[in-house]
């Protein structure tokens, strides 16, 4: 990464949270070779869900928004603990975040948009990503963003040499 990019990643990394723990029976993030999976990440702050409801009914699109950032600085926060530092991921490659709306409603990429957004401004030109932006009928523990991720991180080369296939 650039000087740029490390400047931003480095303050973006600051500001994340303790990871939340999970809210079911699962973990929070697997790794498969050199890409990094979360599970669902709600918009939890010291333990309380911050935002909740139907968007456009019960909360706004900007608090939407900022639900997407928080949920994005937990998900970052998970990873971080799993790989040992944000340095370490190349890329983001998806994003797919869940909207909890009413049926009419249909603004879910600028919702979205916070954790995109975000991404951008901390990985610059390697938090582009694919992403899938859905309205669904309801979220756990009523939130009103959930998002997963999966990234992309470097792969410790010498480890690999020192795995057998069989």
């Amino acid at each position: 990464m650039g000087n740029v990019v490390t400047i931003n990643l480095r303050e973006f990394e600051m500001s994340l949270p303790q990871p939340p723990e999970p809210v079911g029976s699962y973990v929070s993030v697997v790794q498969v070779d050199n890409l990094v999976y979360t599970s669902g990440m709600l918009p939890i702050k010291d333990g309380e869900l911050t935002t909740k409801g139907k968007v456009g009914v019960d909360c706004s699109i900007e608090d939407a928004q900022e639900a997407a950032r928080l949920c994005t600085l937990n998900a970052m926060a998970a990873i971080k603990k799993h790989i040992g530092g944000l340095a370490h991921i190349e890329r983001i490659v998806k994003v797919t975040g869940y909207v909890n709306a009413p049926p009419e409603f249909t603004q879910h990429p600028t919702v979205i948009n916070g954790a995109s957004d975000l991404l951008a401004k901390a990985f610059g030109a390697n938090g582009k990503h694919v992403r899938a932006a859905v309205g669904v009928a309801s979220l756990p523990l009523n939130a009103a963003v959930e998002i997963d991720f999966v990234v992309q991180v470097e792969v410790d080369e010498e480890e690999d040499e020192h795995l057998e296939i069989v």
